[in-house]
């Protein structure tokens, strides 16, 4: 069994944060102040708080929760798969999964998941159509694959919209993309498999340029 979501929320304040790594100390005491520099200095990121810290705005998306059930010598047990995305709508996205006896606490491990994979989107305009030169689409074609599912994403002019279904959008939207075309081979309702190719592909712009 398992059930699709299509909400996105903004997260919760900060509660008071005591760093346990290295990489968080320094973000905590200002030295380090964007994601940038994470990336640019190839610092592995161990803790969720970093992240919300540096990208304050960021949201999450429950895109999927499954529901598997186990039968064993003490009964019928069931537990919750739950996938989550994250995105500032601006050039950074994550997602992640989470397991656990109760949907809440499912979610909670799929978002921290989610936060501690986010990467960078290059956003930018690689549309013949346009040329634009802003940052409402991806500069170049690009094509990630999960599963059986492949993506391929192709730049889009201004006004155009995301030419995708319902739940492909909305996990382009939380990268940070306005219009782009898309087309994709395989069973996208399968979202656990169709969210890994997007991942791929977002990470794809970001690699190859």
């Amino acid at each position: 069994m398992s059930r699709q979501y299509s909400q996105s929320r903004q997260q919760p304040p900060l509660a008071e944060w005591k760093p346990r790594t290295s990489l968080g100390l320094l973000v905590s005491t200002g030295k380090i102040k964007s994601m940038d520099e994470v990336y640019e200095n190839g610092m592995r990121i161990q803790e969720s708080e970093i992240v919300r810290h540096l990208l304050p705005d960021i949201k999450s998306e429950v895109i999927h929760v499954g529901i598997v059930q186990k039968q064993t010598d003490a009964g019928e047990m069931t537990r919750f798969n739950a996938l989550v995305a994250v995105g500032n709508e601006a050039g950074w996205f994550g997602i992640g999964k989470g397991k656990a006896s109760q949907m809440r606490i499912a979610i909670d491990k799929a978002t921290n998941a989610a936060y501690l994979n986010v990467i960078p989107v290059k956003l930018g305009c690689g549309s013949w159509e346009c040329r634009c030169a802003q940052f409402h689409s991806i500069p170049f074609k690009v094509r990630g694959r999960g599963g059986s599912v492949t993506i391929e994403l192709i730049p889009g002019p201004r006004g155009l919209g995301l030419v995708a279904g319902e739940n492909i959008k909305n996990l382009l939207k939380l990268a940070g993309l306005k219009d782009i075309w898309t087309k994709s081979f395989g069973s996208t309702s399968t979202m656990s498999s169709t969210s890994k190719a997007i991942f791929s592909a977002l990470r794809s712009t970001y690699v190859a340029g």
